[in-house]
């Protein structure tokens, strides 16, 4: 099975770009142009822009703040293979794990945050000891995304 989200990602930046134009026509509207007289149904200029802000930084750093991630993931051919990385404002590191079939020992996914921040590690067995790598998060997949990639993986656990 291949997998990837960047449907989502796409998504999220469409999002990001569409706040971002609405907030530079408000600034235009508001403070350069003057073509909205305020108050407006009560609501005075101060309190729409800093809500307006609020709003926008909510949207632009609410994926750094979950570590969303573009993910990647296949179990074709001889390896596991997660690629990753950060997406938001701007976007992070490239990672990859693979870790062959015959070597995988096992997951666990871990929540954070009311489950908010969601994340995976993996273990692998190296020279007869157990070791996991660092947590790829999941933030940014679906629950049937990530039971998608669990069911893939259950298969290849290697029983100690």
């Amino acid at each position: 099975m291949t997998f990837d989200n960047g449907k989502t990602i796409i998504k999220l930046r469409l999002r990001l770009f569409i706040a971002s134009i609405i907030m530079l026509i408000y600034v235009f509207l508001v403070y350069f142009g003057k073509h909205l007289k305020f108050p407006i149904i009560g609501i005075s200029e101060t309190t729409a822009t800093l809500t307006l802000v609020a709003i926008y930084l909510l949207l632009a750093l609410s994926p750094l703040l979950l570590k969303y991630k573009y993910i990647y993931f296949s179990d074709d051919g001889r390896n596991i293979i997660f690629r990753y990385y950060s997406v938001g404002l701007y976007s992070g590191k490239k990672n990859s794990v693979e870790i062959p079939k015959d070597e995988f020992t096992g997951y666990k996914i871990n929540k954070q945050l009311a489950g908010l921040i969601r994340s995976i590690r993996l273990d692998r067995l190296v020279k007869n000891r157990k070791a996991s790598y660092m947590p790829v998060y999941l933030s940014s997949l679906k629950k049937s995304e990530i039971h998608r990639i669990s069911n893939a993986l259950n298969k290849y656990i290697k029983q100690e």
